[in-house]
């Protein structure tokens, strides 16, 4: 093991300045029922750049320091600082999920098992080179498995899965996914063929719904044609999808959805009701891509809807241990297939902090994403 252990974190000051840097910290000792992990590989995901911006406007972002130990400052709003006031002067770890090598482990039976097994893992401040972390918060991986085949073990998967469990905990029978091009969007289409369960994909450009196409995906509709409300409509009354996930968040979207919903329920209605049709449709937002305000048309799908939030480790609270070690288990046997993860970009933890891929991983574009290598 390395004698240094650096940590990428994320510091908001009174001064209305974010500081995202890196930081020597003490290797880790770990506790009975915990292991420490070299983190060898480690997605970048969107939940992790709330953590690392914050409320800052990264438009202003500059670099400092030097290659090897580079510095990002930008710019908090003055408005935007009440938000975030709790973690003022606060030291944040990045980095929600991982995986790598356990090289030290605590006493117990369960940690001793796991002595040098590749393992991910949950529980946050991953941008790191060495991780402490409870038993409970690892997934041992297959032999075989390499630690950047199993980074993505949790987020995307296990979000994916939770989708499906929700679906039919609430006795919908068919799913609507936006941003449907995206790693964790390709890991829906490949569950939702393998159990039988009918999926609308809604993308953006005609070359995601040749890809989804090409991997078996039957529905996907393009939400820039101009035909989109009419295919998405049709899409809705030949698969009867009630329930939507939606990572954008902002504008009209969840709207749209409603909607092309109500006007495939009430499609034979025999008379009009100024209620609409008794047909609850539910759309949840997973995420933020557009920050800007949800936007509701409330005159275009009557009165049985809902619009929630959706946050995985909420959800997984509601549906329980047997399910959640069910969800994981499927998970660590099918990583390298129904949940693989693409990745376009390999950077190491300085290279997180340059200015040039800053402008490429906060466009949170569909099919670029980054892996964040520790180990440089």
């Amino acid at each position: 093991m390395s004698d240094t252990n650096l940590q990428l974190t994320s510091t908001i000051s009174e001064d209305n300045t974010l500081q995202l840097a890196l930081k020597y910290i003490e290797i880790p000792q770990p506790g009975a029922d915990e292991v420490v992990i070299r983190i060898e590989a480690a997605p970048l995901n969107p939940s992790d750049l709330a953590v690392m911006f914050a409320a800052a406007d990264m438009t202003t972002a500059r670099q400092t320091g030097s290659a090897q130990s580079p510095v990002l400052n930008a710019d908090v709003p003055a408005q935007n600082m009440s938000s975030v006031k709790a973690r003022v002067g606060k030291s944040i770890p990045v980095g929600n999920e991982g995986a790598g090598t356990v090289v030290a482990a605590g006493s117990s039976s369960a940690a001793q098992a796991l002595m040098g097994k590749t393992v991910a893992v949950i529980g946050g401040g991953t941008f790191r080179q060495y991780l402490c972390a409870n038993v409970q918060n690892c997934l041992e991986l297959e032999p075989g498995t390499t630690a950047k085949e199993g980074a993505s073990s949790f987020v995307n998967p296990l979000t994916a899965l939770a989708m499906v469990e929700t679906m039919r905990a609430e006795g919908h029978t068919a799913i609507v996914h936006a941003a449907a091009a995206s790693n964790l969007g390709q890991m829906l289409n490949r569950i939702c063929i393998a159990d039988g369960i009918d999926l609308v994909n809604i993308v953006r450009k005609p070359e995601q719904e040749t890809l989804l196409r090409n991997m078996g995906a039957k529905y996907v509709v393009n939400s820039s044609s101009d035909s989109f409300y009419d295919d998405l409509t049709a899409a809705l009354i030949e698969t009867g999808a009630t329930i939507a996930f939606d990572p954008i968040g902002g504008g009209t979207l969840t709207s749209d959805i409603l909607t092309c919903m109500e006007a495939a329920a009430s499609r034979d209605m025999a008379e009009h009701s100024v209620y609409g049709s008794d047909t609850y449709k539910q759309v949840y937002i997973y995420g933020a891509l557009d920050r800007g305000p949800i936007t509701l048309n409330r005159n275009n799908f009557g009165f049985a809807w809902g619009v929630n939030g959706f946050l995985l480790f909420n959800v997984l609270g509601k549906l329980g241990i047997e399910t959640t070690i069910a969800m994981r288990k499927r998970v660590a046997a099918e990583i390298t297939t129904t949940f693989a993860s693409h990745y376009t970009h390999e950077v190491s933890l300085a290279q997180v902090l340059q200015l040039e891929s800053l402008g490429a991983y906060a466009k949170q574009a569909t099919g670029e994403k980054f892996l964040v290598l520790p180990q440089g």
